[in-house]
């Protein structure tokens, strides 16, 4: 079974998937062992490691080649986060077919002019619709994999009202994608309103402090909503904690106490350490062959 297709059978599940956001391979590997089903590679998270902004900074190669790294770390299916497909049709084509090559299990595309910002910041621009439903049968075209799960993003709420993100995402469900991607719902009645309103899965985006009122995951899975992603939730905690970390070293001139103590060998273990120890005598003694032989 791929990736692909385990991300669809857990979709097709009863409830709600819940996807924390991971940047990097320790990340992704912490997320797993937390127990979580799938992981959600951030475009903003993955911006961060290169020194950037979510300002549409990074190449199509860099969101692929880290989407490559923590789909290999982890036993997870990855959800990566595509952008705009960095181009027209021809570059959608081809992002979803080095997306598909890297590992993930599914990809979202979204509706912004190029360069794109962060969905949850102001001054955000998007495409005619029919520029973004092309895009959106591209890359739906472009699939090897049939289960590889395509999910058409929009940002129109911010820029033409929730009536026109209704009819873009319903517009790219029957153009080919897989669930649709309400970004930045407003209000919890707008938050409810988008599986209400949507003729297939949806999509929300928990970002804490952006335009989306909080709510507690289950009321969303009572809405109708299929997966959630959570992008923020650890990059905004380390960089919180390296912060602290920081400003107690400084003025104190000694180590601080971690969050959680964590012996080097433990450190190693969340890592794949027995794994690795197991291997380093497996090659040295050749197998006995039988005397008959």
């Amino acid at each position: 079974m791929t990736q692909a297709s385990r991300l669809r059978a857990l979709l097709h599940r009863d409830g709600m998937v819940v996807a924390p956001g991971a940047y990097d391979c320790i990340t992704a590997k912490l997320i797993e062992q937390a127990g979580f089903a799938a992981v959600y590679m951030t475009g903003a998270g993955t911006a961060a490691t290169l020194g950037y902004p979510d300002f549409g900074l990074v190449t199509m190669s860099e969101m692929v080649g880290n989407a490559a790294r923590i789909a290999a770390a982890v036993e997870l299916p990855v959800i990566a986060d595509a952008d705009t497909g960095y181009g027209n049709e021809l570059n959608v084509f081809r992002t979803v077919r080095e997306f598909e090559r890297s590992g993930v299990a599914g990809i979202h595309v979204e509706d912004q002019e190029f360069p794109k910002k962060c969905g949850h910041l102001e001054g955000k621009q998007i495409i005619p619709r029919e520029d973004y439903i092309a895009k959106i049968r591209a890359a739906a075209a472009a699939r090897r994999d049939e289960d590889f799960v395509i999910i058409a993003r929009t940002d129109s709420r911010a820029v033409a009202g929730l009536d026109e993100a209704l009819a873009r995402a319903n517009a790219a469900l029957a153009a080919g994608a897989d669930m649709a991607f309400v970004e930045a719902p407003q209000t919890l009645d707008e938050v409810a309103a988008v599986p209400r309103l949507v003729n297939g899965p949806c999509l929300l985006n928990v970002v804490r402090g952006g335009k989306t009122p909080d709510l507690d995951l289950r009321e969303a899975e009572a809405m109708g909503y299929k997966l959630a992603i959570v992008p923020g939730l650890l990059i905004k905690s380390v960089v919180g904690i390296c912060d602290r970390m920081l400003a107690e070293l400084k003025t104190s001139y000694r180590h601080p106490l971690p969050v959680k103590e964590i012996t080097v060998p433990e450190m190693f273990r969340r890592f794949g350490a027995d794994e690795w120890d197991a291997l380093r005598t497996r090659f040295r003694a050749a197998p006995r062959r039988d005397a008959a032989e």
